[in-house]
């Protein structure tokens, strides 16, 4: 069993920074500011108290994203793909957090899921003191080619001073954490082998329509068409392979987050003891809120 990696953020597909911030802001989460990657690509993340983040990915040069995609870069690749085959806003990957970037690289390559050649990274911070420091960034990627909507990587980090998140933390929905992220695929038992691979997430008991595995202190499911239409109310597809489908959040207090989002005019409603947010511009994915 490969050692088990926490979730460390999801990668969202969206047109432009400026319709997700709103969208987002809507929705009761606090946005960082923009920033660029050296490839061409930028966010605008929301960060949560259990260090998990969502990063709602645009495409801020499209000559060095095409340029990078064209020279290898999974990343920017693998984005290019998503955006061909789905539009430009969706759910496309997860990432895990790793120290060992290279061992996760060698790992999937032995076990015949390697999404190609790693990608090395950094980019310039600077302090609130004023002084300059520069991140670096190792992302190993994984691929079963049964799935060309949705891959995973990992995320490792050097060099990273430590940066007090506090007030990104904080958001007027009270949202803490990423509880469970939903993937649907026609027969979810197909994909076992390869998320237990890629996660090292302990497999709850066989649950019809269902494949639940636990990822340190968040979940990711796999639902069959019909489960996930019951629970979500999303539309059945009858493609195959993995595809992202939902994000549930973690809130305090439910009653609370459904008065701001109705204060706030968006589009919501209650199922099965959840809050459920259909996607809209600058949102790409359902969006759940949960106790």
């Amino acid at each position: 069993m490969t050692q088990s990696r926490p979730l460390d953020h999801l990668v969202l597909p969206v047109t432009d920074l400026a319709t997700a911030r709103l969208r987002l802001v809507a929705l009761g989460f606090t946005v960082a500011a923009d920033a660029r990657h050296p490839f061409g690509t930028e966010n605008a993340c929301v960060y949560f108290s259990d260090r998990t983040y969502l990063e709602p990915l645009a495409i801020g040069n499209d000559a060095d994203c095409e340029a990078s995609a064209r020279a290898g870069n999974q990343f920017t690749g693998r984005d290019r793909a998503f955006r061909f085959r789905n539009g430009e806003e969706g759910f496309a990957s997860v990432a895990l957090g790793t120290d060992d970037a290279d061992a996760d690289h060698q790992s999937f390559r032995a076990a015949g899921l390697c999404g190609g050649d790693q990608l090395r990274f950094s980019r310039t911070m600077k302090l609130p003191d004023g002084t300059e420091v520069e991140p670096q960034f190792t992302l190993s990627f994984s691929a079963d080619l049964r799935s060309p909507d949705f891959h995973a990587f990992t995320c490792e980090r050097a060099n990273l001073p430590p940066v007090d998140r506090s007030m990104l933390e904080r958001h007027d929905n009270g949202a803490t954490a990423i509880a469970e992220v939903v993937l649907s695929e026609q027969d979810p038992s197909a994909f076992v082998g390869y998320l237990q691979a890629v996660t090292g997430g302990e497999v709850s008991a066989p649950v019809s329509g269902r494949l639940e595995l636990q990822v340190a202190d968040s979940r990711i499911s796999v639902l069959d068409p019909a489960t996930l239409q019951n629970e979500f109310g999303v539309p059945r597809s009858s493609e195959r392979g993995l595809r992202g489908e939902a994000v549930v959040f973690r809130v305090a207090d439910l009653a609370a987050t459904e008065r701001l989002l109705a204060g706030n005019g968006v589009r919501h409603m209650r199922s099965g003891g959840k809050i459920l947010v259909p996607r809209e511009p600058g949102q790409g994915t359902l969006f759940a809120f949960s106790e």
